[in-house]
């Protein structure tokens, strides 16, 4: 694994030693970020089932300020902090050992707002758009914040959630990247809502 583009572009990334971590492979986040950038100007991401950290880090090397970083596994978070430090993001970048809803709860109270978020929990979860519901009732999310679900391709995550359009459904084999943006009602021209395969 590496970081593809930006300020860090070319550092190699650690992988968590064992199975239970699955990282995003350079061609999915090759394509994430295609979709949802490529690059940005400032701003806030968080990476809530980071694994690696691979995404947030993207995100950092592409121009955003800041990273929160959350994993329940010990051995990811080890992972986390090594890879920050040498993608040279560390100074941008908080990471958190806990559960996902307990961080969302954290954050909150912290009146932090991001405008990327990264879900891309063990492919079992299978309920990401009751937490995506949870961070914008928590005021979580910036407006036209954009949330990127990557899961099980079996599983279909509904188009219309409330206050969220779908911008995108793409399937990589058996994985699947969902793509909604937060606090507007329809697609607007240059975004596109459709399913693409690979």
């Amino acid at each position: 694994m590496r970081v593809i583009a930006g300020s860090a572009k070319g550092r190699s990334l650690k992988a968590v030693p064992g199975k239970n971590t699955r990282p995003t492979t350079d061609k999915v986040k090759e394509a994430i970020f295609s979709m949802i950038g490529p690059f940005f100007d400032g701003g806030l991401v968080l990476d809530l089932f980071a694994g690696t950290g691979g995404l947030g880090i993207e995100s950092l090397s592409r121009g955003m300020d800041r990273g929160v970083f959350v994993d329940l596994d010990g051995g990811s978070i080890e992972v986390i902090k090594q890879n920050v430090q040498a993608a040279g993001v560390s100074e941008n970048a908080e990471i958190y050992r806990t559960e996902a809803l307990r961080a969302v709860k954290a954050l909150a109270k912290r009146g932090l707002q991001f405008q990327l978020v990264f879900l891309d929990p063990p492919y079992r979860m299978k309920e990401m758009d009751t937490l995506i519901s949870e961070l914008a009732e928590r005021n979580l999310l910036a407006p036209r914040a954009k949330i990127v679900v990557e899961h099980d391709a079996e599983h279909i995550y509904p188009e219309v959630m409330d206050g969220f359009v779908q911008l995108r459904r793409s399937q990589y084999g058996d994985t699947a990247v969902t793509i909604y943006r937060f606090g507007a009602s329809e697609v607007e021209p240059g975004e596109e809502m459709n399913e693409a395969n690979n």
